[in-house]
């Protein structure tokens, strides 16, 4: 699976409530989240994001309430995947469940800025960076993850099994 967009950069210990404010947690349509993301703390968010972007972030990304609110916001608007140096493990769960890919590469944060155009293959685990002309690897998801992200998530995965007889 590859993907290819613009670079949205943000820094260490990004939270859930940075991503989704905790008063917009009655919403449960993905569209209606995608709306509120990012709002409190980078407000043209929504209007310089296009679908395919790709969100890059240091350490700690997604820390805070275990919610699946924040994924399914950054995925309805538009992220195509998020890179980070790591992040927190509820989320990396949260985000394979609603089928949006995380990949975790140091070097490919340390050697990115916001606006840059990335093209990422999830099977290779590659990030070229193109405006920088660098590449970059990160650990590729195993095949069965990999098919959960294809499929679209947990539970289109599990429906697809099941309609195949598992």
């Amino acid at each position: 699976m590859k993907l290819k967009g613009k670079v949205h950069k943000y820094g260490a210990n990004f939270d859930t409530d940075a991503i989704i404010p905790a008063r917009h947690l009655n919403l449960s349509e993905p569209g209606e989240l995608a709306q509120h993301c990012m709002e409190d703390v980078d407000s043209e968010f929504l209007t310089r994001v296009e679908s395919g972007d790709i969100i890059v972030a240091d350490t700690n990304f997604g820390c805070g309430s275990s919610r699946e609110h924040a994924p399914l916001a950054i995925k309805a608007a538009g992220i195509s995947c998020v890179i980070a140096k790591s992040f927190a493990r509820i989320f990396f769960r949260n985000a394979i469940n609603i089928g949006l890919p995380l990949l975790e590469c140091i070097e490919a944060v340390d050697g990115t800025e916001a606006g840059d155009m990335l093209e990422v293959d999830l099977t290779a685990g590659e990030i070229k960076n193109i405006t920088r002309g660098k590449t970059f690897v990160a650990e590729p998801y195993p095949d069965f993850m990999m098919e959960i992200v294809n499929d679209g998530g947990l539970v289109e995965h599990t429906r697809k099994k099941l309609a195949g007889g598992l």
